[in-house]
């Protein structure tokens, strides 16, 4: 039994880059010997297990073969005669297809350490376009490297272009898709990940709504603003989609899979774009604006629209900058009517609903008029 650091370890280690998590690789046992040493089994596809110390995953050697289309396509063989080597073969990219024994040497046997020094993308096999999954993470891997040089070599993009055109994304469940684009939302250049599926022609396929070139620079300017601004997951996927037109966006969010508050956050971002165009050819009127903040549901969700106001300010044209602060700012004057003290005056009921909207509207409009 011998046991192996592999993965993303050994290349953040040998990048300099802080070291997150550590996988291992356990050559030569079985599930009955891990289990005997204390090992927790968690994978139920093949034998991954815990340590009883660490909680890091162990994984058995393994091979796979396809057989079908799809993720679940795959036959897995795990014993103890599969070598490090035929394990790490199974991998996507060369860098990631390292290994280091337990006193610290280095397994290589794909060339990842030479693909690093060059800052090389290069896939190990071609295995790889067993699965289109790898698209996805190769370049969310250029989104993350391009900062230190990193590009795709030609033949991993030629063969990447030659699995879309076969539409193997078609069979990537949405669940999928979306993770791989919620992670590349936070990398550390996230347009490269939508610039390289875009050469790939794999954003026509995955995100139709960004083909239009203005719509999609659109959409990088805005999602660099809001990634320097260190956004949340919702308001970079929003800037991202913020020229769609709104049906669309939310159609778009919706079939992605994506969670409920960036499908929100798209639907404000892209409804409040649209309307704020029109402020630009005649001055939004205090009723408008009033308008624009109960779809926003300022009164129960404050802290979203101020996530929204920093959306819109990454995604609008400088033009709007002004208007945008003034919006903000009758917000928070709405936000400051309290119902006590109009209670305190006899309104209730009804009238007490249509006294807190009137001194809202009032406020807001002494805003917007200064």
């Amino acid at each position: 039994m011998q046991t192996y650091l592999v993965g993303g370890a050994v290349r953040d280690k040998l990048l300099g880059l802080e070291v997150k998590d550590r996988d291992w690789v356990v050559v030569g046992s079985s599930p009955d010997e891990m289990r005997a040493k204390g090992f927790k089994q968690v994978g139920a596809d093949f034998p991954v297990f815990l340590h009883p110390k660490t909680g890091e995953e162990y994984a058995l050697a393994r091979t796979e073969r396809k057989q079908g289309r799809g993720y679940h396509g795959f036959t897995v063989y795990s014993a103890p005669d599969v070598t490090l080597e035929q394990d790490l073969k199974r991998r996507d990219l060369t860098i990631n297809a390292m290994a280091e024994t337990e006193d610290g040497q280095l397994v290589d046997p794909f060339h990842g350490y030479a693909d690093l020094q060059r800052r090389t993308l290069r896939h190990v096999s071609e295995a790889f376009a067993e699965d289109p999954l790898r698209i996805l993470r190769t370049a969310r891997f250029a989104a993350r490297l391009q900062p230190m040089g990193f590009t795709i070599c030609q033949q991993t993009t030629a063969l990447m272009r030659t699995m879309v055109n076969d539409d193997e994304l078609a069979d990537l469940a949405p669940e999928r898709v979306w993770q791989e684009v919620q992670r590349a939302l936070h990398e550390q250049a996230p347009g490269v990940f939508f610039d390289v599926l875009r050469e790939l022609g794999a954003l026509d396929r995955l995100i139709p709504e960004l083909a239009d070139t203005h719509t999609f620079r659109n959409g990088l300017q805005g999602l660099h603003c809001v990634h320097c601004r260190g956004g949340t997951t919702a308001q970079r996927f929003a800037a991202l989609l913020c020229s769609v037109p709104e049906p669309a966006a939310l159609s778009r969010a919706k079939a992605m899979k994506s969670p409920n508050d960036c499908r929100e956050m798209a639907h404000l971002v892209c409804l409040f774009t649209h309307r704020l165009a029109d402020h630009k050819a005649r001055a939004t009127t205090p009723e408008e604006a009033m308008e624009l903040l109960d779809q926003a549901d300022i009164w129960r969700r404050a802290d979203r629209f101020e996530q929204l106001i920093d959306t819109l300010s990454c995604t609008t044209s400088a033009e709007l900058a002004e208007f945008i602060v003034a919006l903000r700012n009758a917000a928070k004057a709405a936000l400051d009517v309290r119902p006590q003290a109009l209670i305190k005056q006899g309104f209730k009921g009804k009238e007490l609903g249509a006294a807190i909207r009137n001194e809202r509207l009032q406020r807001i409009t002494q805003v917007l008029t200064q």
